[in-house]
């Protein structure tokens, strides 16, 4: 599914809805980070900085990989908690095979109105406690009231000041369009499962008056029964209890009931939000149990540059990344694809890594269709003998003898149900390195070093 979403190769360039300020920052760091984590907010300051910067430039996916540590699909998930919460536009355009997006980043919502939405202060409330809620409230409470015994005397733009009429140049009459400050809309929210008429037919003109009920938000409305996961028939009585001496349906009254009526008849504990997006859209994978599944799931979930790092135990030289974001950007191979070649070429190659060689390699996978680390591996299993005689070739040499140092494979290359490589075929370094990569793996839950 993520390769049909979004793949290294891919362009995107950022626009900022508006410049951001200091007090954005705050409200991104306190009242939006608790609620998208540390990678959405990773991302979302990434894309922040860099547009501040240059908002023509573009780059593709696998820099944010490298820029954030990340493997692609944290980062699919993070963009998408961006969405959700109203911090994030995606674009996306389509030219032939190339695809390119479009990142627009949105302010975060005021304190207030933040404050003053059911969804997003319940999510936050559940996120960080009842006594973290309350001090973040009480650091935003309005600080702007003027002490008694003060009279205002501020002048008016009308006593400073009166028009003069002069001809006006055309010059000056100017159609296009200029930029405002952009209010953020919130959370993106639609809720079609609500039957928002249903709940209108049974309250009458005698119960609730129809101006009344009119004036209340519908949107409102659906995000409370969506919170407290209540029917039509539930907010008809929400609706009742919120009713004031007038008839009127204020909206703290409205959201007041909604808690009522919760916690009386639903539960005590407070409601919590989860996230059910990944759960929908993406297989669930099962759990890697042989050691080269184990090893498939680093490969896929690692970017190359850590990859070479936890082979060699040293920061890779900056020729051999050159040559991984060649591999990605180029021939356009997922992430896994790339570290099963690079694993395949430093092992056959005495721990170095040849540019051609490579790329030969490359140049045949991608002839072949090759999109997974599973078939990469299958496929340097298959066509051994032949990756053989290009290295070989490469290294000039024309004898059909082949000493044991050319016959050192990666560990993955043998099946896990044959035999494995007799010990005197190996080169005790070599086997150590392996032997500490492995056990790096098995180390490992859900592709995480512990």
């Amino acid at each position: 599914m993520l390769y049909e979403e979004l793949q290294p190769i891919d362009i995107f360039r950022i626009k900022l809805a508006q410049p951001f300020s200091d007090y954005d920052r705050q409200l991104l760091t306190l009242f939006y980070q608790p609620l998208i984590g540390p990678d959405a907010m990773s991302l979302f300051m990434s894309l922040w900085s860099d547009a501040e910067g240059d908002q023509d430039a573009e780059h593709n996916h696998y820099y944010l990989m490298n820029l954030l540590t990340m493997p692609l699909g944290r980062i699919f998930e993070a963009r998408i908690s961006l969405e959700a919460i109203g911090l994030l536009r995606t674009y996306c355009k389509r030219e032939v095979n190339d695809r390119t997006f479009l990142y627009e980043l949105l302010p975060p919502l005021d304190a207030k109105t933040f404050l003053d939405d059911p969804l997003l202060s319940t999510f936050l409330f559940s996120k960080i406690g009842e006594q973290a809620y309350r001090n973040l409230r009480a650091r935003f409470l309005d600080d702007n009231r003027i002490d008694e015994g003060y009279e205002e005397v501020s002048r008016t733009f009308l006593d400073v000041y009166k028009p003069i009429r002069y001809g006006v140049s055309e010059d000056l009459e100017d159609t296009g369009a200029i930029k405002g400050r952009i209010e953020s809309n919130g959370i993106p929210f639609a809720h079609s499962d609500f039957d928002y008429q249903l709940m209108c037919s049974g309250l009458s003109e005698q119960m609730v008056p129809k101006a009344s009920l009119a004036m209340l938000s519908k949107e409102l409305v659906e995000k409370l029964a969506f919170l407290y996961s209540l029917t039509p028939i539930d907010m008809q009585k929400v609706i009742m209890m919120a009713l004031d001496e007038n008839n009127l349906l204020p909206e703290d009254r409205v959201r007041k009931a909604a808690v009522d009526y919760y916690k009386m008849n639903i539960s005590k504990s407070a409601p919590k939000l989860e996230k059910v997006f990944s759960k929908e859209r993406m297989i669930p994978l099962e759990e890697p149990k042989t050691r080269e599944d184990k090893f498939i799931h680093y490969l896929e979930n690692t970017p190359p540059r850590e990859m070479l790092r936890d082979y060699t135990g040293n920061e890779p030289l900056p020729v051999d990344v050159e040559l991984a974001e060649r591999l990605v950007t180029v021939h356009g191979f997922p992430v896994g694809v790339v570290n099963v070649l690079l694993h395949y070429v430093i092992i056959r190659n005495d721990g170095k890594i040849t540019k051609n060689y490579a790329e030969r390699i490359a140049s045949h996978w991608k002839n072949k269709k090759i999109m997974t680390a599973k078939q990469a591996m299958e496929i340097s299993r298959k066509e051994h003998d032949q990756y053989l005689k290009w290295q070989n070739e490469g290294s000039k040499k024309t004898t059909s003898r082949k000493p044991s140092r050319e016959e050192k494979v990666p560990e993955w290359f043998y099946n896990e149900e044959k035999d494995q490589q007799p010990a005197s075929d190996s080169d005790p370094s070599i086997d150590e390195k392996r032997k500490q990569l492995l056990e790096k793996l098995e180390a490992m839950k859900s592709g995480v070093k512990s």
